[in-house]
């Protein structure tokens, strides 16, 4: 039955979000029951996409990546895969009517993650877009339900939600991009040299997301809204921790929130938000 089997792609896109992000896993947990397998199955096939690029240095990349890319293609047209990640993913794309063009932007990101790069404006805008903005808008259309009036208002919210976290990984992985693996996201920015001014410029970008990003999340549906505050919540305190971190820190180290502090941010995220004091 394929029924038995879209039960075990689920779990393996479950297993994948629990094991590479606890973080994350902890946010889905305060979303409706309803959205849990939905986000697994979108995150599977981010993660294993982003483990291509990020981790596989010993392998063949490229063809891993066309060959990941051909695939997800063919489950999303014959609505089923022998890859349990893709198989849950595609699942996701038919019941949400997630659009071909969200998926092909992503994958164009992680192509420009196959070398090593400095990025200019335009190219720092396409893979923030990519990487960040349509997998938000991929959440927004489960979020939503299909209520297509309710996905374009909360659009730009999203993007900039996405962007926010996106720009903060940059920051707390600027030791690994750049030293390991040769990138320079930041377009206009000397990571030889990189001070306090740089640092504080970034920062007053991200700031200006989250600020926007907040208005989107109160205007979600009940069901979501607490899932994802609690991901805003728990990456603001880790944008203010590397706000403390002196730009020497942060090209040395990753910067991290021990587990019991995360633990403390999801009770104070639900306390907030059963007060409405988002």
């Amino acid at each position: 039955m394929k029924a038995l089997y879209d039960k075990v792609s689920l779990a393996t896109s479950k297993l994948t979000t629990t094991t590479y992000s606890t973080s994350f896993s902890l946010g889905i947990k305060f979303l409706s029951r309803k959205f849990h397998n939905p986000i697994y199955g979108i995150y599977g096939f981010v993660r294993l996409a982003d483990e291509i690029v990020d981790s596989f240095h010993n392998y063949k990349k490229e063809e891993l990546l066309a060959s990941f890319e051909k695939d997800t293609l063919q489950a999303i047209q014959d609505q089923i895969s022998l890859n349990p990640i893709l198989n849950s993913f595609q699942g996701v794309v038919h019941e949400y009517g997630i659009e071909q063009e969200l998926i092909d932007s992503f994958l164009r990101s992680m192509k420009m993650d196959l070398h090593k790069q400095f990025y200019n404006d335009h190219a720092y805008q396409e893979y923030i877009l990519g990487s960040a903005e349509v997998v938000g808008l991929m959440c927004l259309r489960v979020f939503t339900e299909n209520n297509r009036g309710l996905y374009e208002e909360l659009k730009p919210f999203a993007m900039r939600l996405g962007a926010a976290f996106q720009k903060i990984n940059f920051l707390r992985d600027l030791k690994q991009d750049y030293k390991e693996l040769g990138r320079a996201y930041f377009p206009n920015v000397n990571l030889d040299q990189f001070d306090i001014t740089q640092k504080l410029c970034i920062e007053k970008e991200i700031a200006e997301d989250f600020k926007v990003a907040l208005d989107g999340i109160k205007k979600l549906p009940s069901s979501s809204r607490l899932g994802v505050y609690v991901a805003y919540v728990y990456y603001m305190r880790l944008f203010s921790k590397i706000r403390e971190t002196d730009p020497e820190q942060v090209m040395q180290m990753r910067i991290r929130i021990p587990n019991i502090q995360k633990i403390g941010l999801l009770f104070n995220s639900y306390l907030r938000h059963q007060l409405n004091l988002l």
